[in-house]
C-alpha cells in the first residue's frame, strides 16, 4: 500500500467521487511548492497509485489538491469550491490517510486510517 492515500465521498450524491483530478506538493526549502504527482480518482473515489510502489515521503509539508470544480462541470452543477487544497505534515514513515467529504458547497476532511 502507498505510504499516502486519499479518497472522495460526494455527500450530496451519497457515492464515492470518481474522475476527480488530483494533485501531490511539497512545500520546499525555497519556500515554494513543487508538484510531486498527478492522479485521478477511480469509481471507488480513490487514486491506488499516487506515490510509486515504495516511495516514503520525508517529513516536511505536503498538499493534495482537488480540481472540484472540473468533477462538479461533468455533472452539470455548479460548486462553490472550485478547488480543495489541504495542507498536512508528514512527520515518519507510516500510513497518511487524506479523504475528502465533499458536496457543491461544502467540504471536510480528518486522518484517516
Amino acid at each position: 500500500m502507498s505510504q499516502l492515500t486519499t479518497h472522495i465521498l460526494d455527500t450530496s450524491a451519497g457515492k464515492p467521487a470518481s474522475g476527480v483530478k488530483i494533485r501531490l506538493e511539497k512545500f520546499d526549502a525555497l519556500n515554494s511548492w513543487t508538484a510531486l504527482a498527478e492522479g485521478i480518482t477511480n469509481s471507488d473515489g480513490r487514486v491506488a497509485d499516487l506515490l510509486e510502489p515504495g516511495k516514503i515521503l520525508e517529513a516536511g509539508n505536503y498538499k493534495l489538491i482537488f480540481d472540484t470544480a472540473g468533477y462538479f462541470e461533468k455533472q452539470k452543477l455548479k460548486c462553490f469550491y472550485p478547488s480543495v487544497e489541504i495542507i498536512f505534515q508528514i512527520s515518519d514513515a507510516s500510513h497518511y490517510h487524506v479523504p475528502l467529504l465533499l458536496n457543491p458547497f461544502g467540504y471536510s476532511t480528518y486522518r484517516g486510517s
